[in-house]
């Protein structure tokens, strides 16, 4: 039990959310289309609705399959959850902690969150979008909706990015690791790391995005040490609009035309697997691979809730939380009954 006498500290995990079934897809799609972060252009107000709907119902059709092959709805929900348990679990290991999870397109919406904050009554509060790298449309727009949102006056602390962090990287290192030794040869293995693709617009007016990814490559592979050769590509593009290249489906071809054998798909933007692993990486691309006579091809899973990932989360957290939490109160706490 937690001293009485110790601050409460309330955390906040943000995620993309995704549809709980085949129906919700639509309404997900929707909600992710009529986002100001996400669409935006002259007179977007009054465009935004009737276009969000167009592309949701038109799209809705075209991934409905995608869902249906992973399980009929996406895990991203449960992945979030089990993170939000070990992370509450590890921070209450030294103070009195609380984490609850806004999803920015699909249930739960951060107004739930911020009721169950709430009830728990916190004396300060860390925000934690579960984005490694920042930009506007993920990042950006989860706390965006937060500040829509929350009119409490608890001190609040966001975590902007956290693709530098060193136990992050160590966490991705070794789940990496993991799967690079399934390989017969790792010297013989072309590491592809994958990253979600943005508007080359949304990079052009300042996001810092690309330049992220870019560093977190750098730094794993400085961290890895491995023998391979190292790719970076993009993948998820949407609409007609010039996004962030090479894609993955172009990567993929390249290697099979210089006649490479052995491809591990690093999903280098994502912390928990969904319809993008599991569909676009671990079955679309799959197939492309396979029908350009490249067999042995493997994704890594997610960090999802991997043990030293969470304990990064909660180093995190705790830093930014305040010398005074992490020092004073959680110190006390964690030796009192």
């Amino acid at each position: 039990m937690v001293h009485s006498q110790t601050v409460k500290l309330g955390v906040v995990l943000f995620q993309l959310g995704g549809p709980d079934s085949l129906e919700s897809i639509e309404p997900f799609l929707y909600n992710l289309f009529c986002d100001p972060d996400i669409i935006d252009f002259p007179f977007a107000r009054i465009a935004r609705q009737p276009l969000a709907k167009l592309i949701s119902t038109t799209r809705a059709k075209h991934v409905a399959h995608h869902y249906a092959e992973i399980g009929g709805k996406s895990p991203i929900l449960e992945h979030t959850l089990r993170q939000a348990e070990a992370l509450e679990a590890e921070l209450r290991k030294s103070c009195d902690a609380h984490v609850t999870v806004a999803m920015r397109y699909w249930k739960p919406f951060t107004p739930s969150a911020i009721a169950d904050l709430e009830r728990f009554g916190p004396d300060r509060i860390v925000l934690l979008p579960l984005y490694p790298q920042y930009s506007k449309t993920t990042t950006g727009s989860s706390l965006n909706e937060w500040d829509r949102h929350w009119k409490n006056r608890a001190p609040v602390e966001a975590i902007q990015d956290f693709y530098r962090d060193p136990e992050y990287l160590a966490s991705f290192v070794e789940q990496i690791d993991r799967t690079l030794a399934a390989f017969p040869d790792p010297h013989d293995v072309d590491m592809i790391f994958s990253a979600h693709s943005v508007p080359v617009a949304v990079i052009e007016k300042g996001d810092p995005y690309q330049r992220q990814i870019e560093a977190t490559v750098d730094l794993l592979w400085e961290l890895g040490g491995w023998p391979g050769r190292r790719h970076l590509c993009y993948q998820s593009k949407v609409g007609a609009s010039k996004w962030l290249r090479p894609s993955m489906h172009e990567t993929v071809k390249r290697m099979a035309a210089e006649g490479r054998k052995h491809l591990l798909i690093v999903p280098v933007s994502f912390v928990s697997d969904h319809v993008e692993t599991l569909h676009e990486l671990d079955i679309e691309h799959r197939e492309q691979a396979r029908s350009l006579g490249i067999d042995d091809y493997r994704v890594t899973p997610g960090l999802n809730d991997s043990p030293r990932f969470i304990q990064a989360l909660s180093a995190l957290v705790l830093a930014r939380a305040g010398a005074e939490i992490s020092r004073a109160h959680c110190g006390s706490a964690g030796s009192s009954q």
